[in-house]
């Protein structure tokens, strides 16, 4: 029988000293990833309907806040370096969420059709996506994954390009067809990826801590 060695025992080389990985970090970016497939999937499921079922957009409604909340969680487990860029991606969700809990109370539309039609909505909802945007930028710069490096421009590219109404119709169902299946393409990679990567260099998180940044 040959000896495992438990995971909270390997020692890792980091910049700053070394460090090993305990069960909450390896929690923390199941919880991550966990929130991340939420998002991809309602996300998914509400471009399905905008593109398939355009008589029936007020169940994307309970699908966006399902995203939203996948999103939210992802941001509160994500590994970043730097604390203060962490908290503006939250912020940015924070902004959203209220703004599309307004919307929601305010408008006697479903909120889908408040936000296509009204580009005051998707300005104050879209820092949602801002949020988003950060995370596919984290990615595409830690992991160079491919997927994230064509969705970390094309999200704002869409959003902006609607609110100013510079995309045809046909234009803005591709892309948006095209957001959906890499961001879901993108959450099964992360489901698959070993978890340490994730977690990044823990004595740079310690040495930053120290000095607040």
């Amino acid at each position: 029988m040959t000896n495992q060695v438990a995971p909270e025992s390997i020692i890792y080389p980091g910049q700053f000293g070394d460090f090993t990985i305990d069960k909450s970090d390896r929690t923390s970016v199941i919880i991550y990833r966990t929130g991340l497939g939420i998002a991809a999937l309602s996300f998914a499921l509400g471009s399905a309907i905008t593109l398939l079922l355009p008589d029936n957009l007020s169940l994307l409604q309970p699908l966006f806040f399902c995203f939203s909340l996948g999103l939210g969680v992802s941001l509160l487990t994500i590994h970043i370096y730097l604390a203060v860029l962490h908290r503006v991606l939250q912020i940015f969700w924070a902004i959203g969420t209220t703004s599309a809990v307004y919307w929601t109370i305010s408008s006697p539309a479903p909120l889908a059709t408040t936000l296509y039609h009204q580009p005051l909505a998707l300005f104050g909802v879209g820092f949602i996506f801002a949020a988003l945007t950060g995370i596919y930028f984290k990615e595409a710069f830690c992991f160079y994954r491919l997927e994230t490096k064509f969705l970390t421009p094309l999200v704002p590219v869409l959003l902006l390009g609607h609110m100013l109404n510079l995309i045809p119709v046909a234009g803005e169902k591709l892309m948006l067809a095209t957001w959906a299946v890499l961001f879901c393409v993108f959450a099964l990679r992360k489901a698959i990826q070993p978890i340490p990567p994730d977690i990044g260099d823990k004595s740079v998180f310690t040495y930053l801590h120290e000095r607040k940044v």
